[in-house]
């Protein structure tokens, strides 16, 4: 039996779920990188790196050729890419919208530090 297409969106979006694979695919939003450039750029150890790559590999979200005694990641495709430019955009503009409700929160807030305590009766 086939697994319904949300079914199958909210797998992919669990295969996204980790921090390491995102930085993974933003980088490789610039082109294919070997290994040892991803290594350096992350920061982790390289069995945890090759642990991540494999889950993005056996999803189909990256490739992996050998070229001599290195191993190239690239995106699947561009739309990996595209994914990734949204997330930022989406998140970007939802920041935003944070950043200006925090400014008039202060601003109500300074106003109504300015105004006269009330007197009790």
């Amino acid at each position: 039996m086939a697994l319904p297409l949300y079914q199958r969106k909210a797998e992919f979006f669990r295969t996204l779920g980790h921090p390491v694979r995102i930085r993974v695919l933003e980088l490789l939003g610039d082109g294919p990188m070997a290994v040892r450039d991803l290594l350096a750029d992350v920061e982790i150890e390289a069995s945890s790196l090759s642990q991540q790559l494999s889950v993005l590999r056996r999803a189909g979200i990256v490739t992996s050729r050998r070229e001599g005694s290195a191993v190239i990641y690239a995106l699947a495709g561009p739309d990996v890419a595209d994914l990734m430019r949204a997330a930022r955009r989406f998140l970007t503009e939802m920041l935003a919208g944070q950043a200006e409700l925090l400014e008039t929160l202060r601003e109500d807030q300074a106003n109504a530090d300015d105004q006269p305590l009330p007197v009790p009766r």
